[in-house]
């Protein structure tokens, strides 16, 4: 008989020696020979991730095994010998990723920005995590084309824009605020998905009179909510209730 965090550590090697905490709710309880006796089985999978010395945290969300420390890709360990553009690449994408999945697990519609089709997230690329492949012809082409360049749009069933989020790694929030002033007569939410620190630089920027009419549907969320939020859908997959915002 297998033991729980054996379970655990079978995924995690199938997977390359990492893992998001999510897919870890997906897959550990498939995983046979092991017995789960408890009505809350996610929270034993996180236990034993956070308290277990075979495993450590490599950014919100993803984990990995100690044992596979140096045979990870260098672009997903932070601090690794790797040129800092393509850890912030890799930062970037990885964020983006996680947001696919929230749309795709809450049955929206996605899509990736045109120029990130190509990057990685985790095993696969941002690409074929997307549902859609192109934006749909929603509005005039000015909007299509903008909305195509946002890192990840949420669309209805309708083909109509949802949410316009835009993950703001390391470049300037001016920017996103810019390009959801153009968006704005759309009847869609719009986010902001950064590090914690920059929460007040998000605020501060909000408050110029320029974003006016964006202020009260522009939200901050940071990479922690993020993450808590990409995990808690796959536990609770089967609940529509669960929403940005909640």
């Amino acid at each position: 008989m297998k033991k729980q965090h054996d379970a655990v550590i079978e995924v995690m090697k199938a997977g390359g020696g990492y893992s998001t905490l999510g897919h870890l709710y997906q897959k550990v309880l498939q995983v046979p020979g092991v017995k789960w006796k408890t009505k809350t089985p996610f929270a034993s999978i996180r236990r034993i991730v956070q308290v277990s010395g075979y495993f450590f945290r490599i950014r919100p969300g993803l984990w990995a095994l100690t044992e596979y420390r140096d045979k990870l890709p260098p672009e997903i360990m932070p601090g690794a010998k790797r040129p800092a553009r393509e850890q912030t690449e890799f930062g970037h994408s990885y964020y983006q990723g996680l947001l696919l999945e929230i749309g795709n697990l809450r049955k929206l519609q996605t899509h990736v920005a045109r120029q990130d089709k190509n990057k990685r997230y985790l095993d696969r690329i941002l690409g074929d995590v997307a549902s859609m492949k192109q934006v749909p012809p929603f509005g005039f082409p000015n909007a299509v084309r903008k909305a195509s360049s946002v890192d990840v749009v949420w669309f209805n069933d309708r083909n109509m824009p949802h949410s316009f989020i835009e993950v703001e790694h390391s470049t300037d929030i001016n920017n996103s605020l810019l390009k959801f002033l153009e968006l704005q007569d759309f009847h869609s939410g719009f986010f902001i998905v950064a590090d914690k620190a920059r929460s007040r630089e998000f605020q501060s920027k909000l408050l110029s009179p320029a974003f006016k009419d964006i202020k009260r549907r522009t939200t901050f969320f940071d990479y922690e909510r993020t993450s808590k939020l990409h995990s808690q859908l796959f536990e609770f997959a089967d609940r529509d209730w669960l929403v940005v915002g909640a």
